[in-house]
């Protein structure tokens, strides 16, 4: 059984975004509305780390990250698995939680019991996540693996795509060696979109947040909120996910 002595929760962020630019840094409820994020992620007391690009436009992630006390990464902008890789590298983290910055409503409690598990099952070749096998809303997104399965993937994935979206190589098996652990809600509600990547997107998490409060609610209770309230749903989901 490995023992993980050393886990961080890393969030690639940048300020480029072809649909939505500068995204992460719009204002809702006078902040930036990457801060709900960090707001709901620091309730699970694990490490922070913030995974940005050299680009002079993603000084605002760094400053944003400096605000906030976050250690700040910063490596390629196209190679994100070089980027992880070099971020836990450098921050000598043994397990690795992914997120990326555009989930201001993401349920830190669910990532808790995604860490619990995995340390007590000790197995570095697990790969535990609520994204593969999707029950849960679009923007309630996480991945955990060891740094050694993040290693691996550095090391030996070729093609762009798994460079790009960082997980493919370890989430497709191309080593032959994972394990799986998909974390499912006992109701399907991936239905629900409630990630940041088009401007009705944004307005329906402003709503959320400015007029519901959904940023001080459990992801239970979100899910709830968008039950009771159809026509929230109605805002946005037309839109198609940007394909990985």
């Amino acid at each position: 059984m490995t023992e993980f002595k050393k886990i961080g929760i890393i969030i690639q962020a940048r300020m480029g975004s072809t649909r939505l630019p500068s995204k992460i840094m719009l204002p809702v409820k006078g902040e930036p509305i990457f801060q709900f994020q960090i707001n709901r992620l620091k309730k699970i007391n694990y490490p922070l780390f913030i995974a940005t690009t050299i680009k002079d436009a993603d000084n605002a992630v760094v400053d944003f990250a400096k605000k906030n006390n976050i250690p700040c990464y910063r490596g390629d902008e196209a190679n994100v698995l070089s980027r992880y890789y070099e971020c836990a590298k450098q921050f000598q983290l043994d397990l690795v939680v992914r997120i990326t910055s555009d989930c201001p409503l993401i349920d830190a409690f669910i990532i808790d019991e995604g860490i619990k598990y995995y340390l007590q099952n000790g197995n570095k070749d697990l790969y535990l996540s609520n994204a593969i096998e999707r029950t849960y809303p679009r923007g309630f997104d996480f991945e955990i693996f060891s740094f050694e399965l993040l290693q691996e993937a550095y090391s030996k994935a070729e093609d762009m795509m798994d460079k790009e979206h960082v997980t493919p190589f370890i989430w497709k098996n191309k080593s032959g060696h994972v394990n799986f652990k998909h974390v499912k809600r006992t109701t399907d509600e991936s239905k629900f979109r409630l990630t940041l990547d088009t401007k009705e997107d944004l307005e329906l998490l402003k709503i959320l947040i400015e007029t519901c409060g959904a940023d001080k609610l459990s992801g239970d209770e979100i899910i709830q909120l968008m039950h009771a309230h159809p026509e929230l749903a109605i805002i946005n989901q037309h839109v198609e996910q940007k394909k990985s």
